[in-house]
C-alpha cells in the first residue's frame, strides 16, 4: 500500500518521461489514481476472499463448534493451553 502512495507522491518525469508526475512534482492526478487503485484491489480482494470462503464452506465445514469455541482452540485442535 505504502509503495503505490509514494507512487502518486514522488513520481517524477525525470526518471521517466512516459510517466507522470506525482503529487510532490505538481500533479495530484496521479496519486488519486494511485488512491482509486489501492480502493479497488481492496475491495476486489475483499470480495473474492469472501466468495472463497462461501465456496469452500459448501464442501467443508469453516467453523468449529461451539463446545470447542467455548473451551479453546488452543486446547480444542492443538491439545495445548495458550
Amino acid at each position: 500500500t505504502w509503495g503505490a502512495i509514494a507512487t502518486g507522491l514522488f513520481a517524477t518525469k525525470t526518471v521517466n518521461s512516459a510517466g507522470a508526475d506525482g503529487l510532490f512534482y505538481g500533479d495530484a492526478s496521479l496519486l488519486l489514481k494511485q488512491l482509486i487503485a489501492i480502493g479497488s484491489t481492496y475491495v476486489f480482494a475483499g470480495v473474492v476472499t469472501f466468495l472463497i470462503i462461501k465456496v469452500i464452506g459448501f464442501f467443508v465445514n469453516v467453523r468449529v463448534d461451539q463446545e470447542e469455541e467455548n473451551l479453546g482452540l488452543d486446547l480444542a485442535i492443538h491439545g495445548e493451553k495458550a
